[in-house]
């Protein structure tokens, strides 16, 4: 597994990053839209700090990803691939990583700005307040937790969309770039049955 990024594919640091953080944002993103209808027990406010610890999560290793993308480099994009398309991948990926750092820091905000006692990370270490209790902070935050959520869902599923065309309609290495060795094929042709 080669580790840094070569010109013609993304190195195993950055298929590692990548795959966590998608794996990480499905599952908060199934448990943020349940916990709402969860009655009131111990476990509910188990699943809120799970919600909460995991987003934290995200947000360190998406700086992490950002990091190691600055320092690793990206791989040259496909030959033949129009110059249109290269720049709409490239700022998908730049909108992508801005909701992915929105995301956790708006739900960060809302948790603080709602006045409820400071959560620990995973129950290890006691998460610091953004802001001080605000009423309408709170709400704004809220609103925007919602709001970005959606938005991720829909530029998630443009991105997958778009990996998923570049499979199996244009047939090229798109998305084996991103996959580990042991799990690309090569995309079907079309003489395959």
């Amino acid at each position: 597994m080669n580790l840094k990024n070569p010109a013609d594919r993304w190195g195993g640091v950055s298929q590692l990053l990548h795959w966590s953080i998608a794996l990480l944002i499905l599952t908060i993103g199934v448990v943020g839209l349940v916990m709402g209808e969860l009655p009131r027990t111990p476990k509910y406010f188990w699943v809120y700090t799970a919600h909460k610890s995991l987003g934290i999560t995200v947000l360190a290793l998406v700086l992490l990803r950002i990091g190691w993308r600055l320092y690793a480099g990206a791989p040259r994009p496909l030959p033949g691939i129009p110059r249109w398309q290269a720049w709409l991948a490239s700022a998908t990926h730049g909108a992508l990583y801005l909701l992915i750092l929105a995301m956790p820091l708006s739900g960060w905000l809302y948790d603080s700005a709602s006045g409820l006692r400071p959560f620990r990370w995973f129950g290890l270490v006691e998460v610091p307040r953004l802001a001080a209790p605000d009423e309408i902070l709170a709400s704004a935050a809220h609103d925007a937790h919602e709001w970005l959520f959606w938005l991720l869902v829909a530029l998630v599923l443009a991105h997958a969309g778009a990996a998923l065309h570049h499979h199996f309609i244009q047939r090229d290495a798109t998305l084996a770039r991103m996959l580990p060795r042991r799990l690309r094929a090569a995309p079907p042709r079309e003489d395959s049955p």
